[in-house]
């Protein structure tokens, strides 16, 4: 998950982006509202972070600008104002969820992924496409209930892809969501890394459920009936 932190306080930012990191996110950050207005016009977050006071607008406005202007990226506004007229007023303006400072590091994961997962239409922490399962919280795959072990470069790949199912996610897309813009290798690598998801998911049963969209990048797709089954049995096979 990608993720921008809004935050002018140095310190404060540091421990957040370490929560978030720890749960495998990408993280932007930003110490300014109309910064961060200016990221979410031209980057694609899985959740924004923000803080409520900042130097130059309040977060209130952030969250108002960005619902005026029909960005539906998952708001979190986390901040040290504890009072309930701070919390009425920002889920009014369209925040999603609020947490107060200080906060419980285990929580606040919670509370991002539980966000997203239901900003992409799924209430339950496990995603399934076929027999492909995928633990959310404990960022796991299993195929016909057995266990496909992933690098962690993998499973964000499939985990993108089904959060984005009907999608065709370009290259770029993966750069951007593995990497946030830094150190980033070729392009090529993401071929290498698809192309290592396919086979173990293949060889766990699942066909082939990563489609490739000549000239556009990847989409994940329902595997059908007779492929998972076929598949399978190949599986059966290898391991015997």
């Amino acid at each position: 998950m990608r993720v921008l932190l809004v935050e002018d306080d140095l310190t404060a930012a540091r421990g957040i982006t370490m929560v978030l990191k720890s749960g495998s996110a990408v993280v932007d950050h930003a110490d300014t509202g109309e910064e961060a207005l200016e990221l979410v016009r031209h980057y694609e977050y899985d959740m924004v972070v923000l803080d409520l006071m900042l130097p130059d607008i309040e977060g209130y406005e952030v969250v108002r600008r960005m619902r005026q202007a029909r960005n539906n990226t998952p708001v979190l506004v986390l901040s040290g104002l504890s009072r309930p007229e701070a919390k009425v007023k920002a889920l009014g303006m369209g925040a999603d969820d609020f947490m107060t400072k200080p906060f419980d590091r285990a929580e606040l994961l919670a509370r991002v992924q539980a966000v997203i997962r239901r900003s992409k239409g799924f209430s339950q922490p496990t995603l399934r496409l076929g027999p492909v399962e995928l633990s959310l919280d404990r960022r796991e795959v299993t195929v016909h209930g057995q266990a496909v072990h992933l690098t962690g470069k993998e499973y964000a790949i499939l985990e993108l892809l089904v959060l984005r199912k009907g999608m065709v996610l370009t290259k770029e897309a993966f750069l951007n969501h593995l990497y946030g813009g830094m150190d980033e290798p070729e392009m090529k690598i993401i071929d290498v890394f698809v192309c290592k998801l396919r086979k173990k998911l293949a060889l766990a049963g699942a066909g082939n459920v990563i489609g490739t969209v000549w000239g556009r990048g990847y989409t994940i797709r329902e595997p059908s009936e007779h492929a998972t089954t076929a598949a399978a049995r190949l599986a059966e096979l290898s391991a015997a």
